[in-house]
């Protein structure tokens, strides 16, 4: 089937849950019809039509969505919905429960798609069961274009490509720092977060998942010298500060290595990735990473005892589809640093990028990422030498994604460290 014959550039699937219904709302604020023709899709008719309503409201340019409905457990909804877009843009998970028939369908019908998932154990199945028959359909499947990990991984392919064009050589080690931010968590996030835990608990390929730092790399690359997150307080060897371990570290630096990996190893097969939260200097520096640590560490000591983890997802976290207003997404902030050192002819370089924005990581800045990821997947605006595959947003989509973002209020910039970037 040729694009041509495609009603849709783009489908938001989940469109009535929070982080859905952010993305839709932001890419009908975004483009007018004539520039993207979307639609919005879930399981119940009437709430989205109600969405629509609302969607059409807030716009003087849209008139009207369409709607398609489907179902998570219905192959044959989902093989329809497929068939009838360009990309399919999701943000039902959790991705370990509902995600697998979706990334299928758009496999058999070579349909690109993005989603927002951090379950790095369902990433790796995707990989195992789709990747080949994705790159032979020419479907890309590109996973984690939201919060996870959108700012990780292209803040790394940024700081690559500016070492790579002003020193001729790559940076052996990228750390990423969580400097600051403020937003909330919804229900769905958080449930996606026990999902992966459940995995982990009952499912010995998920436990390996997590155990080793290159298991999302390809078949027979996953091995290699980067031991993997950090786990306690440490002084950071690049900027001589105190820092503690980042909760998105399991995620984020998976989805660099494989980066690194399906790109043909450009920064090294012994390029180290660590992503970590600075906590300043000084015993108040160390104190502080002690304390993350130690919370971090209880909280992830309590979701690996079922009874306990049971308990918190059912007393302590809010329900799916819970989540911030409107007015509170946009009021949210993030700021990535990425620090990138290398050595060259003329001797060690460091490469800084800075990778941020003024809403709510979670919720209006990842609608945004993901939106944008959606976009430069439906208009071929891409940078990657991949027409199919189990794919990164770095090695599927590339620097465009970043141009897409800073056009949108988004910081993404990079330069030699010190000189304040580009």
């Amino acid at each position: 089937m040729t694009d041509a014959d495609r009603t849709h550039d783009v489908v938001v699937w989940g469109a009535t849950g929070v982080a859905g219904r952010f993305t839709a709302e932001y890419l009908t604020e975004r483009y007018a019809p004539e520039e993207l023709s979307l639609a919005v899709g879930g399981r119940n008719r009437g709430k989205l039509d109600a969405l629509v309503d609302d969607l059409t409201r807030r716009s003087d340019a849209w008139d009207d969505v369409p709607v398609v409905v489907g179902d998570a457990t219905d192959p044959e909804s989902l093989r329809a919905i497929a068939e009838d877009t360009r990309v399919v843009c999701t943000t039902v998970g959790p991705y370990t429960a509902y995600g697998t028939p979706l990334v299928e369908a758009c496999v058999d019908a070579g349909t690109d798609y993005c989603d927002l998932t951090g379950e790095v154990n369902w990433v790796r199945e995707t990989v195992d069961r789709f990747h080949e028959a994705a790159v032979d359909s020419g479907a890309r499947i590109v996973h984690s274009c939201g919060f996870d990990s959108v700012p990780a991984d292209i803040g790394t392919l940024l700081v690559q490509s500016f070492a790579a064009e002003t020193f001729g050589a790559p940076c052996e080690t990228v750390r990423i720092y969580l400097e600051g931010g403020s937003g909330s968590v919804s229900g769905g996030t958080l449930a996606s977060f026990g999902e992966l835990f459940e995995a982990a608990a009952t499912d010995p390929l998920a436990r390996e998942t997590l155990r080793n730092p290159y298991s999302l790399a390809p078949a027979g690359e996953r091995s290699g010298v980067d031991p993997g997150q950090q786990r306690r307080p440490r002084r950071d060897p690049l900027r001589g500060a105190w820092t503690a371990p980042s909760p998105m570290a399991p995620v984020n630096e998976r989805v660099v290595r494989r980066s690194n990996a399906l790109l043909g190893y450009p920064w090294g097969r012994e390029f180290r990735c660590s992503e970590v939260v600075p906590t300043g200097e000084g015993l108040r520096g160390a104190a502080t990473a002690g304390v993350v640590a130690g919370g971090l560490g209880a909280f992830t000591a309590a979701m690996s005892v079922g009874p306990l983890r049971s308990a918190l997802r059912r007393y302590v976290f809010p329900d799916p589809g819970e989540g911030p207003t409107r007015e509170e997404a946009e009021e949210g902030y993030f700021q990535i640093r990425v620090l990138g050192r290398g050595t060259a002819t003329e001797g060690p370089f460091t490469v800084e990028a800075e990778f941020g924005a003024d809403r709510d990581p979670g919720y209006g800045a990842t609608a945004r990422m993901l939106g944008e990821s959606a976009v430069c997947l439906a208009r071929g605006d891409v940078d990657s030498p991949f027409d199919g595959g189990v794919l990164t947003p770095a090695s599927g989509i590339g620097l465009p994604l970043a141009d897409r973002l800073r056009e949108v209020g988004f910081t993404a910039a990079v330069g030699e460290a010190g000189d304040g970037g580009r």
